[in-house]
């Protein structure tokens, strides 16, 4: 294999793309974030990296929580809207119907099939951007993109990221934790 150099950078392949649900003197707001994932099983914790500057960051500050909500492939004009619009000139709350769950400050877009409410656990500075850890405090999903009561990622149709472009997920490969199997010696 033939292997070039390209400097050190956050590569990763895709990423989910996340409206962070936030509220800031008394207003909800929303951002676009590329940079979420799972922080921990158990308990249950997620993480987001958002620049220091961002508006949404001042917004975790204030009230120690944040909501990430899972668009569809169908919302993705208004998402890509929330990443280049700060919430510090626009009032991007009109874009999505907010609805609140048990920590009342975290909003969540009601259109987005799947939504996660968190509690800051910790914010880490890791230099332009802070690491935002949150607990999940509550999963709200669609009953239309269950099954077996979890959210199926195929009714979901969330939107992934990748070199400045959104994709749609592609087709299933294999079932995870069964496909290795056949490597196992018997």
């Amino acid at each position: 294999m033939d292997k070039v150099t390209l400097g050190p950078m956050p590569y990763m392949s895709v990423m989910p793309s996340v409206l962070v649900g936030t509220t800031l003197k008394g207003r909800a707001n929303y951002m676009t974030a590329g940079a979420a994932t799972v922080a921990c099983m158990a308990p249950p914790m997620v993480c987001v990296a958002i620049n220091k500057a961002r508006y949404t960051a001042k917004a975790i500050e204030e009230n120690k929580t944040f909501s990430l909500n899972f668009p569809s492939v169908g919302q993705v004009a208004g998402t890509d809207y929330c990443g280049i619009v700060s919430g510090a000139q626009e009032d991007k709350s009109k874009i999505w119907t907010s609805f609140y769950g048990r920590l009342k400050t975290a909003p969540m877009a009601e259109e987005c099939p799947v939504n996660l409410e968190c509690s800051l656990f910790k914010a880490v500075d890791c230099g332009s951007h802070l690491l935002h850890i949150g607990e999940v405090v509550e999963v709200y999903a669609d009953k239309a993109c269950m099954t077996d009561k979890k959210p199926d990622v195929s009714k979901v149709h969330p939107i992934v990221y990748a070199q400045a472009m959104y994709f749609d997920l592609g087709k299933p490969l294999e079932k995870a934790f069964s496909a290795g199997k056949r490597y196992v010696k018997k």
